[in-house]
C-alpha cells in the first residue's frame, strides 16, 4: 500500500487539545528521558537551552512514525508541501519560502548571503550569538550596540550604527537572552531608519509565547520592506528542538539571495511530517503557551518574594540576578544535577534559566537557595514589595 503524503487528515482533526495536566506530565517524563545528556541521571533537571520540556504534540508523533514507512525515498514532495504551507500561513508566494535544518541554519546561510570581508553587521549586546559566529567566517566587522538600561533592543542606537557599510542588522525579537520584546510602533519606526542594503534579519524563534499586545511581529512590515528577513523555527513552542526545523519568510529577491547558499534537500521525511502536523494544531501551540507562561510567572514571582530580581520575560526563558559571576555559580547548578544557561557579558551576574515543568522549577529553587542563599534583607524587601504591588493592583 503506498504511502499517503496528504495533510487532510491533520486538517480535519485541528482543534483537539490536551486538557488535562497530568497528560502534559505524562508526555514531559517521556521527553525527557529522551533527551537527557549522556553521562547524566535521569533525575537531571534540564534548563540550559529554552527547550520545551513537553515536547512534540500528539500528531507531529504520530507524523514522524508514520514517515518511518517512507524512509526508502527522497522527500522532495514533502519538502515542496511544507514551502506551500508556511506560504499559506503567511500570505505570500513559495519563492519568498526557504526551509532550513533549524533557525540557526537559517541565520547560517543569511549570514553568507548579506556579509562579506569587510561589511558590517549590526547587533545588540547581549543577544544570541550563533549570528556572529555566522557573520565572523564571512570576514565581516561586527558593530555592538548595548541593550538599555531596561535590558531592551537600543532601537535608535542600532539603526544610527547601520550605514551604506552595513550588510546585515540582527534583532532576536522576542531578545534570547533577556526575554524582552521590540514593541510594534518600535519595530516599525527602526525598519524605516535602516538603509535598504542591509538585511534585517528578524529571529522571532520566541514569538509564540508573546502575549504582550503592543508586540507586533515583522510580518506586518514584509510587504512594505523588502530587506526584511524573518527567521522562525519549530524548536521552541512546537517542542522539535532535537528534530532540527525552520524557515525564513522575505522577498523573493531576499529569498534567492540566500538560496545560493543552502544545502540541497537539507531536510528529512520524518522532522517535515511532523512541521506539517505542528502548524496543523493551533491548540497544541496555545496548550504550551499557557504552560510555559504561567510556570515562568509562578517561578519569578517565587524569585521576587525571596528579594530576587528577574528581568520581565515573554519567553520560556527568563534572567535572574545570582549576584556573582555566573561562570561560578553554573558548575554549582550541575553538582546538584540542575543544568542552568551559560554565561552572556557583559551581564556576568544575570543567569538564564529555561522554563520546565512546575516540578522541575522546584528543583531549580531547592538548587538556587542552596547555592545562592537568600539574605534575609532581601527576602523582606522582596516580601515589602509584592505587598506594595498587590495593594496597587
Amino acid at each position: 500500500m503506498p504511502v499517503q503524503f496528504s495533510r487532510r487528515n491533520f486538517a480535519k482533526t485541528v482543534g483537539a487539545t490536551f486538557g488535562a495536566t497530568m497528560i502534559a506530565e505524562h508526555i514531559t517524563l517521556e521527553a525527557a528521558e529522551a533527551r537527557l545528556p549522556r553521562g547524566f541521571s535521569p533525575n537531571t533537571v534540564i534548563l540550559n537551552s529554552n527547550e520545551n520540556p513537553y515536547g512534540p504534540s500528539k500528531k507531529a508523533i504520530e507524523a514522524m512514525k508514520r514517515a518511518l514507512g517512507a524512509s526508502a525515498r527522497y522527500p522532495d514532495a514533502l519538502i515542496d508541501e511544507m514551502r506551500e504551507t508556511v506560504a499559506r500561513l503567511h500570505g505570500v508566494t513559495t519563492e519568498q519560502v526557504a526551509l532550513g535544518c533549524g533557525s540557526g541554519d537559517i541565520l547560517r546561510v543569511a549570514a553568507q548571503a548579506f556579509l562579506a570581508p569587510g561589511r558590517e553587521i549590526v547587533m545588540a549586546e547581549p543577544t544570541y550569538e550563533e549570528m556572529w559566529h555566522h557573520a565572523r567566517t564571512t570576514g565581516a566587522v561586527q558593530k555592538i550596540v548595548p541593550v538599555t538600561p531596561d535590558f531592551r533592543h537600543d532601537l535608535p542606537g542600532m539603526a544610527a550604527a547601520s550605514n551604506a557599510n552595513t550588510g546585515l542588522v540582527y534583532l532576536c525579537n522576542p531578545c534570547n537572552p533577556t526575554g524582552t520584546i521590540v514593541y510594534r510602533d518600535e519595530l516599525e519606526a527602526f525598519v524605516e531608519r535602516v538603509p535598504r542594503n542591509a538585511a534585517i534579519v528578524v529571529d522571532e524563534a520566541y514569538h509564540h509565547f508573546v502575549e504582550d499586545a503592543k508586540y507586533g511581529s515583522a510580518f506586518d512590515l514584509l510587504s512594505r520592506a523588502p530587506n526584511v528577513v524573518i527567521a522562525r523555527t519549530f524548536s521552541k513552542i512546537f517542542g522539535m528542538a532535537g528534530m532540527r526545523l525552520g524557515y525564513a519568510v522575505a522577498s523573493a529577491e531576499m529569498i534567492g539571495r540566500m538560496g545560493r547558499f543552502g544545502l540541497w534537500n537539507p531536510l528529512n521525511a520524518a522532522v517535515v511530517e511532523a512541521g506539517l502536523a505542528s502548524l496543523n494544531d493551533a491548540a497544541h501551540v496555545a496548550q504550551q503557551r499557557k504552560l510555559n507562561n504561567e510556570t515562568r510567572e509562578w517561578t519569578c514571582a517565587e524569585l521576587t518574594r525571596e528579594g530576587r530580581r528577574c528581568i520581565p520575560s515573554h519567553t520560556n526563558f527568563f534572567m535572574v540576578d545570582v549576584g556573582r559571576d555566573v561562570g561560578e555559580v553554573a558548575p554549582e547548578f550541575r553538582k546538584r544535577e540542575v543544568l542552568v544557561g551559560r554565561k552572556f557579558p557583559p551581564m556576568n551576574n544575570w543567569l538564564r534559566v529555561s522554563v520546565g515543568t512546575r516540578k522541575e522549577m522546584q528543583a531549580f529553587l531547592k538548587a538556587l537557595r542552596e547555592v545562592v542563599p537568600v539574605h534575609p534583607e532581601a527576602a523582606a524587601q522582596g516580601g515589602s514589595r509584592r505587598a506594595s504591588a498587590a495593594k496597587a493592583a
